[in-house]
């Protein structure tokens, strides 16, 4: 499967996903560590793609969305945005919103 056609699965398949740096468990880099965490407070189950343990989604991620750096996080099928972004709106309670909606629109729920 192509590449760019694995992402768009990967993006289609999960209703709250990030790609990152390592994993939520075991962030490799700052800004995926605190996007991950803002994703975890929210109490919502979401998906992870480890970026570092596959190239060819390190290589052709940014092309995907136009975005050129990690943490990408994507809700409902679309590109949010990375950390900052990702910070800014938990901050002011919309990431809180934006996951539970996603998540109840799919049928998942709140981890065990």
């Amino acid at each position: 499967m192509d590449v760019m056609e694995r992402i768009r699965q990967q993006v289609e398949s999960n209703p709250v996903l990030i790609y990152m740096k390592g994993t939520p468990q075991f962030p490799q880099c700052g800004f995926s560590s605190r996007a991950a965490q803002a994703l975890q407070a929210c109490n919502v189950d979401f998906a992870y793609v480890n970026v570092l343990a596959d190239p060819e989604v390190f290589e052709n991620l940014p092309r995907f969305a136009n975005w050129p750096t990690f943490p990408q996080i994507y809700i409902d099928g679309e590109l949010i945005g990375g950390c900052d972004i990702t910070l800014e709106l938990f901050q002011k309670g919309d990431l809180q919103k934006m996951t539970e909606k996603a998540a109840a629109k799919a049928g998942t729920d709140a981890p065990q």
